[in-house]
């Protein structure tokens, strides 16, 4: 149905009525969107005097259902978590000297006194003094001599963050005391909750910084493509407001969700991404739907009406497209609601709620700000734009070598995805933070010199008799990947723990081999497998027994959506196609890059040996839906052009050139604001930044500049194929112009 019979026959489009009452009240809807942005930041950043959106944020953990989390609970419940540990590490001290001694002992006398404290030990407290089995494991390398010692503090598990602040300030002085008495002449000290602070406020000196990057590059980027302060300051304005909405929905799901920290900046980033999309291609239609109207004439003698038509087609058609894409984007986010993991499940929701903002920006303060700076947008020129250049030049190159295109530039996505295969996923701690940050270098201090505190890699926790334990425990150094066994400890509630050590952080080969063992040959009691390895197992398993429905969803979404867009079955499944090629090269670089350990020290990171395990997840759902982002911008012009009766060769040549400098300039920005947080220190966030640069730049270029023309050119009038039945079911029910 083409635009003048529906209007003859319904009146305007839903979308064309809304630009024309946006037209009509800009100026309040300017103001009400500058209230709403304020509001969002105080509300999120606690200016009412309420909590901030970071004073709730979750552990840098990600955890999942399964055996891993159960063994946990229960050392938990049986007081064998680390969790509320706060251990100083001195190092240049003479441990023979009776005044080291005394020092030592009494610091620890102080350090009970202080409330919530539930235990303090050092090697000079223990029954049988420090020369003593049970006193090695607390000196440096397990040698009195070497000079180093630790202290460990307990507190008790059930106090509020508050109280165990309080009384980490006290226990700090007690330490800050034993340090000086004991003539230290180097210490440092730390815990598995300050490794957590220290993450969350990384995630919030990343975002800011990111931002700070993202933000004016991208003001400089769209004052060129514009050729103007205010038009690039459009988009710049609804990203602020969509970060703005970003934070305060993430504020609202911490009530209801245990939100991790690194969520916030994987949403406020696509939230600036998207919002400045959307307004790019805005901000460019209203000027061409006014170029269109004026032909020529001055900018200033645009009427009041002409701004109302130029806003209301741009709506009508901008709009839609900005619908379809967000659709497309919440499509691909809510797949990820299918996997029992409550971080992906987090994301997914704060993800939507996100696009639904960064669609009201687009579709009422964007446009509001287009009427109001309507004249002064055009101020360069109101020629209408020629139907020939760049794009539509490399769409006849293209056109020209079709099947050399599609074959070279398959084959290039396919050698870039190899490394997939090989990919291996991660759960790092203190790995996340670079290396030199004070909190890693504590822990790998702890773990290279005080291996039994840090804690075994592997741990198998069980309920039964401690004899029976300890016969299987003498027969399990032959397992794979065990480097030593400590002492079978006893709990309270009659759980027994037999700890594991591999040799590696607890995530490498041997502690994976281990698990592997472990849970393939049980032990004959009742029995649970805890670990870092051991809950990438868990992670691997909910992801395996859910995505086959997440793909199945989004798939199949997509495929209708697409459908009711273009008519066509042929043009959804060639998009899904080239989709799963784009991301597969994109997740193969990262790979090769972060887990094979390239271009680190142009990327400043350390390698893992593997990718975050939330990363593939993330990037294929954020991936595919941006991916279809710039094949609906693209998708929309051609089909607005033949269902104006132009030929497929000619739909797809000036489609591209209508759409090819929108595509390029946004996608250029989405690759800026990735890079602004792919510059961050929190490996996490790098490596879905660098991952996210990556899908975006290889789908702008190789995709929809080559592959999608070509794949066109081939197929055709058979682009639009449908069967007869669905032909008809388009025609009732299909959304095109």
């Amino acid at each position: 149905m083409d635009a003048t019979r529906r209007r003859a026959g319904h009146g305007r489009p839903a979308l064309e009525r809304w630009g024309r009452f946006v037209a009509a009240h800009a100026r309040p809807v300017v103001i009400g969107w500058l209230v709403l942005i304020a509001a969002g930041f105080a509300v999120a950043l606690g200016g009412l005097g309420t909590p901030s959106l970071f004073d709730r944020l979750d552990t840098g953990e990600i955890v999942v259902d399964g055996e891993n989390q159960a063994g946990r609970a229960v050392l938990s419940e049986a007081g064998g978590s680390g969790f509320s540990t706060h251990t100083l590490l001195v190092e240049g001290v003479d441990t023979g000297d009776p005044a080291v001694a005394r020092a030592a002992a009494a610091g620890v006398r102080d350090l009970l006194a202080v409330d919530t404290v539930t235990s303090a030990v050092n090697p000079f407290v223990v029954p049988d003094g420090p020369s003593s089995a049970a006193a090695r494991p607390m000196f440096l390398h397990g040698d009195p001599g070497s000079g180093g010692f630790a202290t460990v503090v307990t507190f008790d598990p059930d106090d509020t963050a508050e109280q165990e602040d309080a009384a980490t300030a006290e226990v700090d002085a007690v330490l800050d005391r034993m340090v000086r008495e004991t003539g230290a002449s180097s210490s440092e000290r730390g815990g598995l909750r300050g490794l957590v602070d220290r993450i969350v406020h990384q995630v919030k000196v990343d975002g800011q910084r990111g931002e700070g990057i993202a933000l004016p590059v991208s003001f400089a980027v769209m004052v060129v493509v514009f050729g103007g302060f205010l038009a690039a300051g459009f988009p710049v304005l609804g990203a602020i407001a969509s970060i703005s909405g970003a934070l305060a929905s993430l504020l609202g799901f911490s009530y209801l969700l245990d939100l991790d920290a690194t969520a916030v900046n994987v949403v406020t980033v696509l939230a600036l991404g998207l919002c400045i999309d959307y307004g790019l291609l805005v901000v460019s239609r209203f000027r061409e739907e006014m170029r269109t109207l004026l032909a020529g004439r001055p900018a200033a003698d645009a009427t009041a009406a002409e701004v109302t038509e130029a806003t209301g087609r741009t709506l009508d058609r901008a709009g839609r497209t900005v619908v379809f894409s967000a659709l497309t984007v919440a499509i691909s986010l809510a797949g990820l609601l299918f996997l029992d993991i409550d971080f992906v499940r987090a994301v997914s929701l704060a993800g939507v709620s996100v696009v639904v903002v960064a669609l009201a920006v687009a579709l009422s303060l964007v446009p509001a700000l287009c009427v109001l700076g309507a004249r002064r947008l055009l101020r360069r020129g109101t020629e209408v734009a020629s139907d020939t250049g760049l794009f539509s030049r490399l769409a006849e190159g293209v056109h020209r070598l079709p099947w050399v295109v599609i074959g070279v530039v398959s084959a290039l996505l396919l050698v870039l995805a190899a490394p997939v295969s090989g990919m291996l996923l991660t759960a790092s701690g203190a790995e996340l933070l670079p290396k030199g940050t004070p909190e890693r270098t504590f822990f790998e201090d702890l773990a290279d010199g005080y291996p039994t505190l840090a804690g075994a890699q592997v741990v198998v926790v069980a309920r039964a008799p401690q004899a029976e334990v300890r016969s299987w425990a003498a027969d399990a150094a032959g397992r794979p990947g065990v480097s030593s066994i400590d002492p079978v400890r006893v709990l309270d509630g009659g759980v027994v723990t037999v700890p594991f050590h591999t040799g590696d952080s607890g995530t490498g080969e041997a502690s994976r081999a281990l698990v592997d063992s472990l849970r393939a040959d049980r032990p004959p009691f009742d029995s649970w497998v805890v670990g870092q390895a051991s809950g990438i197992l868990d992670f691997r398993q909910a992801v395996a027994e859910r995505a086959p429905w997440a793909v199945g969803a989004v798939v199949l979404a997509t495929l209708v959506l697409l459908f009711l867009m273009t008519g066509s079955v042929v043009v959804p499944v060639k998009a899904l196609v080239m989709n799963v090629l784009s991301l597969g090269a994109s997740l193969g670089v990262t790979v090769w890059i972060f887990q094979e350990g390239h271009l680190e020290s142009l990327l400043r990171f350390t390698s893992a040996g593997g990718l975050e395990n939330t990363i593939p997840l993330l990037v294929v759902a954020f991936g595919f839906g941006l991916s279809m982002d710039y094949e609906v911008f693209l998708l929309s012009r051609i089909v607005e052009l033949h269902e104006q009766g132009r030929s497929t060769h000619e739909a797809v040549v000036l489609g591209l050139q209508r759409s090819g400098r929108i595509i390029t300039s946004a996608a250029l920005l989405m690759v800026i604001v990735f890079a602004g947080f792919a510059a961050g220190d929190l490996l996490i966030m790098k490596q879905m930044g660098v991952a996210l640069v990556l899908a975006i730049a290889i789908d702008a270029t190789l995709v929809r500049m080559l592959l999608v023309p070509a794949t066109m050119a081939v197929l055709g009038r058979a682009n639009w194929w449908a069967p007869a039945p669905l032909r008809r079911l388009h025609a009732r029910v299909g959304i095109t112009e």
